[in-house]
Order: structure tokens, then sequence, then C-alpha cells
């Protein structure tokens, strides 16, 4: 096994930053050991949890790499660094109270009167502190653009000479769009203002995609989700490559002079859900891919969406953008045959994650029967943990967006989100066709009664 190294940087007003690297293991291997080692004074195999909120110092400023839990904490410290072991090409990460929090961090590092350029399809949060936020406070304006469909002109007009940003989701939230995120890394370097480009890669986790190897500035996760995984824990992070260490101190520096750090415990508990992420990810993907199947199957549904069915438009898109690791695991799912002679191959597509949305015939009268009907998804916002949910979106996490804009955005009335679990994948199968019945089978396929 080999073990990340840790060089400390200079202090930015909090504690150390450090650089993490880890060498040649495996990701569940990382996973499981870097940022967990044994404790040098006990031997517990697991990290003890570190509640004091300050630290005895042996002489004024002469203390054993902690002053104030603020600051740093032992908890926060083992965490960040088996998350920069995990986002590959990360050295720096850095772990905020929540998502809303890094991105805060983020959109105030670059100063005032900056202009970014964001996906259209942006988390609704994330629009909020865009348009309400950064530009009352900071004077910074946002374009929204279609970063998937867009040719490389639009995308190249939309930028300033103070453009600083450009903020990534790919698959979006709720239609799983993909954006090329290779592309618009090298429409970045090719323009003069050179804007950082950051992603948000909660939706696909570091096992399934890895946008630093693509090129990306900062990876941004709500660790709330999958990286967590157990719906217990609200926290975000923000994880740098080696070449960024400059911006890396002065995001350390936000973070502390913010102080929206999370508890040691809740840290204590990211690190546990995080040492089975691999295998988390693997079931949710294989799980969302059956679920997408019997879905495409069912005459009750318009549309599946769902980028790892060989009949997605951007199919061959989003397993280039799949991870070293991911690719290495489809590929070898898609050779192997299960016992009925079935396989990948056969049946078309590949895990790409545990998000799946679909348009049920009908509008929202049916999409809300659906989600009453349904008996092991749970009604419910969020998304990433191991039991799996359901929401309708135009009136739950989208519903702060103007209908018109929903609209364009292609979040209609009867478009249901699914956050795909861990449980037995037959039993989620019959679930989801047994409501579809009891919410469409009234309604013939030609949408008559």
């Amino acid at each position: 096994m080999t073990i990340a190294n840790d060089a400390v940087t200079a202090n930015n007003g909090g504690h150390a930053l450090k650089r993490r690297t880890s060498h040649v293991d495996g990701f569940g291997t990382r996973a499981i050991h870097v940022g967990s080692e044994a404790n040098a004074d006990t031997g517990a195999v697991i990290p003890p949890i570190s509640l004091s909120t300050t630290y005895k110092q042996d002489g004024v400023g002469n203390h054993k790499g902690f002053e104030y839990s603020r600051s740093g904490n032992p908890n926060r410290d083992a965490l960040e660094t088996t998350l920069a072991s995990l986002e590959s090409g990360g050295a720096y990460a850095l772990a905020f109270s929540s998502g809303s929090a890094t991105t805060a961090t983020i959109v105030q590092s670059v100063g005032p009167s900056a202009h970014i350029v964001s996906v259209n399809d942006v988390y609704g949060g994330t629009f909020r502190y865009f348009r309400r936020v950064a530009l009352e406070t900071q004077g910074l304006e946002t374009t929204f653009i279609d970063l998937e469909n867009s040719d490389d002109q639009v995308i190249l007009s939309s930028f300033r000479s103070n453009t600083k940003l450009i903020w990534i989701e790919s698959p979006t939230n709720p239609t799983l769009r993909l954006v090329d995120i290779h592309r618009i890394v090298s429409l970045a370097r090719s323009h003069p203002s050179r804007p950082l480009v950051v992603v948000d890669n909660t939706f696909l986790s570091p096992f399934y995609q890895s946008p630093l190897l693509l090129g990306a500035d900062i990876v941004v996760h709500s660790i709330t989700k999958y990286i967590n995984g157990h719906s217990d824990v609200v926290m975000g992070a923000a994880i740098l490559p080696s070449h960024h260490v400059q911006l890396a101190e002065k995001l350390r520096f936000l973070q502390n002079a913010h102080g929206a750090v999370p508890s040691p415990y809740d840290c204590w508990l990211a690190q546990r859900g995080a040492k089975t992420l691999h295998l988390r990810m693997k079931a949710h993907g294989i799980n969302a891919l059956r679920v997408a199947h019997a879905l495409q199957r069912s005459p009750y549904v318009e549309e599946v969406i769902y980028p790892g069915l060989s009949t997605h438009p951007r199919n061959d898109v989003a397993y280039r953008s799949l991870s070293p690791h991911a690719k290495k695991f489809v590929d070898t799912l898609r050779s192997a045959v299960d016992v009925d002679g079935s396989s990948l191959e056969s049946e078309g597509g590949f895990p790409y994650g545990g998000m799946v949305s679909f348009r049920i015939r009908g509008g929202a009268s049916e999409a809300k029967k659906f989600l009453t009907s349904i008996r092991l998804f749970t009604l419910a916002e969020s998304l990433g943990g191991v039991e799996s949910l359901a929401e309708l979106p135009a009136e739950m996490t989208h519903g702060s967006i103007p209908e018109a804009e929903r609209a364009l955005l292609g979040i209609g009335d009867n478009l249901i989100r699914l956050s795909v679990g861990v449980e037995e994948v037959d039993d989620l199968v019959k679930d989801v066709e047994q409501a579809l019945e009891i919410a469409v089978g009234d309604v013939q396929v030609d949408g008559s009664h």
C-alpha cells in the first residue's frame, strides 16, 4: 500500500495548507486507507473523534499542528486528505459546512465586479447565489448558457475580459445533460481572460468522473450526497490540483475567515461513508441501468433520461467522460455474461451513476400519483444515499424557477427524478412498474381514457 505524502505550505491565516499526494493504489484502496492511518498513540485503526475546540501549546506558537478547531481539526484534516486522494489529480482539499458554503467561498474568491459563465440549468441553490447574492454583494454578473449544445463561437462570445469562472455541472440536474468538460477547458484556455473552470461533480462522484484529469481547475462536491452516502451529513468540499497552490491557500484563508466549517463528527461520518464509495457507486450504477431499462420497456413512460443507455444521444460523451477506474469497471462488466446468457452489451448501455429521470405519460396528476404509489422509493428531495428517492423537480427542487424558464430547460410537470439506491434491484424494478400501473394504467398509450 502507498500512503499519501503531506507537504505543508505556508499558513495563510488558518490551519496550514497541506498538499496531499497519493500514488499508485486503486480507488477503493485509497478510500479505505488514505487519511485513515492507524492512530500513532493508541493503534486504533479508525480515527477517533476529536471534539476539542482548542489545543494546548507547549510555548507561544509551539503546538502540534492545531490551535483552534475552526482553523483546523484532526477529523477535518483526515477527511480532506481522503478527498484529495479520491478525486484523481487532486492535491488540495477543503471541506465546508455545506455545498452552498463551498460555492459561496469560491465565488467570493474572485473579488468584486467579475463575470461568471454558468451552464444554464445549474443547481437551484447555485443559481440563487449567482443571481441574488453575488450580484447584490459583489456586483458579479452571470451569463447562463447551454454548454452542451452551443457551438464554440457562441460559448466564446459569452466570455468577457473580466470573466473569472466557468461553472459546469455534468450531468445537470434534473435533465442529466452532459457537458464536454475537456472542450470547455480548451475554450477557456484559448480566451485572453483565461477563466477558471469549476466542475460540480456531485452527481457522478469521484468514482465515475475525474474532472481534474480533464483539465478542470476546481472540483466541488456536495458531500451530503454520494461521498457520505447515508443521508445523515450536510457538507461540501472543493478539490484542486497541485499547480493551484496559491488558489488553494486563498480558499483556505477564506474557509478560516468565514468559519463555514463542518463539525468533527460530521467529518468522521463522511470519511466513514467514503470508505465504501467505490462499492456503493458500482451498485448505484448497475441498479440505475436496470431501472432505466425497465422504464424504457414501459408503455406508461414517454422518455427515459440516463446517459448510460446506448440510446441516449450523448452516450459516447458519457463513456469518454468516465474516470480511468470507472472505465475499467464498465469494460469488465461489458465482457461479463450472466448465468442466463445476458450481458450489458446485449441489453445496451453501461452504469453511469445512480440518477435517472423520466417523463411519465400524462402530466402533474399522473406524476404525483406515481410518487404517492411507490413503496421503496421515498418521496423526498436530495440524492445519493443508500436508499432510493424520487421527486417532482417542477414543484420541489426546481419550484423556485419561473415556469417559463423551467419549460425552456425541459423541466415539465411530468418529469420525475429518481435517485436509485443500492437495494435489491429486482425489488426496485417491481416497485417502479407497479407505481406506473397505478398512476397511468387507466390511461391508454395514446392519452385517451
